[in-house]
């Protein structure tokens, strides 16, 4: 799977949105990256911005027979991984401050995405700098003008290009404006040879933008007035739209959509659509209990997932409509979800501890030793392989340890057995120069204080499978890289 973070579908939501009944609705990491306008301006001040940010991570795939030589391989792929180099976003000297106003302060990074020999960084502060891997060489910033606030990245693999999703001062930071930059264009240093997107649509609050690789479509959504659009993400054509003010919300999944439509008392109206041409294929009703929220409605294949407050979970088989239901005891409303569509599994994020589920509702597997450090779940720290064997996070150290250092570590663990199969500390995880890495400036002096300044503050982290090199950001604007 090629795409940004690691992902196939993306929905990132960067405001506060409520779900088609009223419920605050969890934030979803699994299948679609959306990008949401702010409501009133909100990022006139975007260094004070709070990050919001849910990378969704989803990758189709096929269930793997030989996992004990996939464990096997995977202890060696992550053998002697040490901080090796470090990306400063910051400019220090000014030297493009006047070009970029928001380089004078530094802030957290938010995104990091690989994509051939170019690291890509987004900072909360709207500023996306592009590094030449391995050369510790800034190529250029994707801003195109100062008041340009870049919102998100997708990689678009069909052509080879980086969208890039922003809001302006001059717009008083209210509408989406996207834009697809060639990735050749980057390499030269040119970013402002891409061209924009979506220019007839009216993407402000609560309008979105959602970019889905699995079936290489995109999502909009132009509040103003109330109409869906489906536009092929090949070559951005227009391939139809919905116009229906009884939709509340949609949700995409493998070939087909999810429309969620405005509730009723005891009921709530659902229908599924072709993703290639919105032939309705089925149209039908989910009873709901009476006065009682929604927490969350999700489609994935032919299993509907229901869960209101206090309830039982229903997992609903379209099909046939059966119902397996998990006591609310059981399964409790999660923060958060990736789903692994091809196993029939999905991951559920609660109280900084992850599970897999099956859909009969049965607990597969609890993670061992797998504390995440940052309560929100938020996917910016959390990557899926592509085999979807094996996820990588930021987590807290193990209270039985030293408490005499603020550093967390990288786990590597292995989602069908729960096991930490690897981990980067501040123990394990520091290279010396030696004398034949004297003359390369590359490479500087790590000493245990870098490793663990490296791994107080983790806010992002991208796992480039391609060179197995691990990379992450922190709240000062620094992107380090772990590799063997």
């Amino acid at each position: 799977m090629e795409g940004v973070g690691g992902s196939r579908n993306r929905r990132i939501t960067m405001s506060s949105s409520r779900n088609n009944n009223g419920g605050s609705r969890p934030p979803l990491c699994g299948g679609r990256r959306r990008v949401v306008a702010t409501k009133n301006g909100g990022w006139n001040n975007p260094l004070l911005a709070n990050n919001t940010v849910k990378k969704l991570q989803r990758r189709e795939i096929t269930s793997n027979p030989h996992r004990s030589a996939a464990i096997t391989k995977s202890l060696h792929r992550f053998r002697n991984f040490r901080l090796t180099e470090k990306y400063d976003m910051h400019d220090p000297v000014g030297q493009c401050s006047l070009v970029l106003p928001l380089l004078m302060r530094r802030a957290k990074v938010i995104e990091i995405v690989v994509v051939h020999d170019i690291v890509f960084a987004l900072a909360s502060s709207g500023v996306c700098a592009a590094f030449g891997r391995g050369t510790n060489k800034t190529i250029c910033f994707l801003n195109i003008y100062p008041d340009e606030v870049i919102r998100s990245l997708f990689y678009n693999k069909n052509n080879d290009s980086l969208i890039t999703v922003s809001v302006y001062a001059s717009d008083n930071f209210s509408s989406l404006k996207c834009r697809s930059i060639r990735i050749e264009y980057i390499q030269r240093g040119k970013p402002d040879e891409g061209f924009p997107l979506f220019e007839t649509e009216s993407l402000k609050w609560p309008g979105f933008v959602e970019f889905d690789d699995v079936n290489e479509k995109v999502l909009t959504f132009s509040a103003q007035d109330s109409i869906y659009k489906v536009f092929d993400l090949k070559n951005y054509t227009l391939l139809y739209t919905i116009a229906d003010r009884q939709v509340e919300e949609i949700k995409i999944s493998p070939g087909i959509m999810l429309l969620i439509l405005s509730r009723g008392q005891s009921h709530v109206p659902l229908k599924i659509l072709s993703i290639e041409d919105g032939t309705v294929l089925k149209d039908f009703n989910h009873l709901l209990h009476r006065n009682k929220k929604v927490d969350f409605i999700e489609q994935f294949n032919e299993k509907l997932l229901v869960k209101q407050d206090s309830e039982n979970l229903q997992i609903l088989d379209v099909r046939n409509a059966e119902v397996k239901e998990v006591g609310s005891t059981e399964f409790m409303t999660p923060s958060a979800f990736i789903f692994l569509y091809e196993n029939q599994l999905f991951l559920t994020f609660r109280n900084q501890t992850v599970s897999v589920w099956n859909f009969r509702g049965e607990l597969v597997t609890s993670f061992e030793d797998h504390v995440l450090s940052h309560p929100d779940c938020n996917t910016n720290n959390i990557y899926i392989t592509s085999d979807q064997d094996l996820i990588v996070s930021f987590c807290k150290t193990d209270n039985s340890q030293s408490t005499a250092t603020r550093a967390g570590s990288i786990n590597i663990s292995n989602i069908w057995t729960g096991k930490c199969i690897a981990k980067i500390n501040s123990s394990n995880a520091i290279r010396l120069k030696d004398e034949q890495e004297e003359s390369s400036s590359n490479t500087s002096q790590v000493d245990v204080n870098m490793v663990e300044e490296a791994l107080e503050d983790i806010t992002a982290l991208y796992f480039d499978e391609e060179h197995n090199e691990i990379y992450t950001g922190n709240s000062n604007g620094l992107v380090h890289v772990w590799s063997n």
